[in-house]
């Protein structure tokens, strides 16, 4: 099914407004869904919905939020979210940064009693639309086994680090600390597909191509997937995010932060509140001009463009970039949902009163 922005932009603010955000929350909520979906990234997008309802329903998501600052210097501040949609919560504590920034230098915000923020990308761009450079990172519920593991210990954790360039796009690098999101394994559920070796472990440890994996035992696996290839660096950086989010902000960390979906419950004996994000904001002229900036990273991006490649049809591609073109389609011909995913966003829609989706 192909949508158009507009509609699907419409339908996602409704199914927010029905379980009793407000306007402001909803639309919020909705532009970041969408901006996932726009970019490509579909695994973070309306996919997400579902999961958001299915947790507000079992009363673990707090649609009307008292997000607060609890602890705070000149530079730094802690949030707590209530409970609220991540989608609400890190834009809350974006904004906080920024302000941060612009008196002082760079401001950083961590985040405990959140939810899932969807894409960090649209939370670290918010510094870069001031000129200043972004960070947003959160942990989440653990489906990644350490190096030399088969437990679940970590979530697949993004990072996200945004510049703003000059006649260039921002070069944006957002990943998961993991060999792949989970996201994409429920795509490739939802497909019928399986997945490229190295992105999970079954219960024994073992390389599988099943997507469905993880509910029998098994495990994602840490960005490099074995020790052999790096894997005890992406465990690193996982648990940077972690200690990040959650140990420096009194968020739940490790085995204990709770899960995205509403079948599972929380581990026993949590360890802090909710989920956790880090976010941060630099300004640029704290270092040199901007214009100074943005010239050279244009110069920078140019060059690595120009990389001589390895096979003519495969050009070097600038993080974000990949994005970026699928915005550009995505904007004019409108935005693919999997037939899944599709009847999942009806049977929402159904279920709460909202019109159904039509392709258009």
């Amino acid at each position: 099914m192909l949508i158009k922005e507009a509609s699907l932009r419409t339908f996602t603010e409704q199914i927010f407004l029905k379980i009793g955000c407000s306007k402001q929350h909803a639309k919020l909520a909705a532009d970041i869904l969408l901006k996932s979906d726009l970019r490509g990234i579909d695994s973070h997008g309306v996919a997400r919905l579902s999961g958001y309802v299915r947790l507000w329903e079992k009363k673990r998501i707090n649609p009307t939020p008292n997000i607060q600052i609890v602890h705070e210097t000149p530079t730094t501040a802690t949030v707590d979210g209530d409970a609220g949609l991540g989608l609400v919560v890190a834009p809350f504590a974006m904004q906080v940064a920024i302000e941060k920034a612009e008196k002082y230098g760079s401001g950083w915000v961590s985040v405990r009693n959140s939810n899932h923020f969807g894409i960090a990308g649209y939370h670290a761009l918010m510094a870069v639309e001031k000129d200043m450079i972004g960070f947003a990172m959160t942990n989440a519920s653990p489906l990644v086994a350490p190096t030399f593991s088969n437990e679940r210990m970590l979530g697949t954790n993004p990072m996200c680090y945004a510049f703003p360039a000059g006649k260039y796009p921002p070069l944006i690098v957002d990943m998961a600390t993991s060999a792949a999101a989970n996201g994409k394994l429920e795509i490739a559920q939802r497909a019928g597909k399986s997945v490229p070796e190295g992105w999970i472990q079954d219960e024994n440890g073992d390389f599988t191509t099943d997507p469905h994996a993880l509910k029998s035992g098994g495990s994602l696996l840490p960005l490099g997937s074995d020790r052999e290839h790096g894997s005890h660096k992406g465990f690193g950086l996982s648990a940077t995010v972690d200690i990040l989010s959650a140990v420096l902000s009194g968020a739940n960390y490790g085995p204990w932060v709770p899960p995205f979906v509403a079948y599972l419950d929380p581990a026993p004996n949590p360890v802090g509140t909710g989920i956790g994000h880090f976010l941060g904001a630099m300004r640029i002229d704290g270092f040199r001009p901007v214009n100074d900036f943005k010239h050279h990273l244009d110069n920078w991006i140019k060059r690595f463009k120009s990389a001589n490649p390895i096979h003519p049809n495969q050009k070097v591609i600038i993080p974000g970039e990949p994005e970026l073109e699928a915005e550009r389609d995505r904007k004019v011909n409108g935005i693919p949902l999997v037939d899944a995913v599709a009847q999942d966003l009806n049977e929402l829609a159904e279920k709460l009163g909202v019109e159904k989706l039509n392709e258009n």
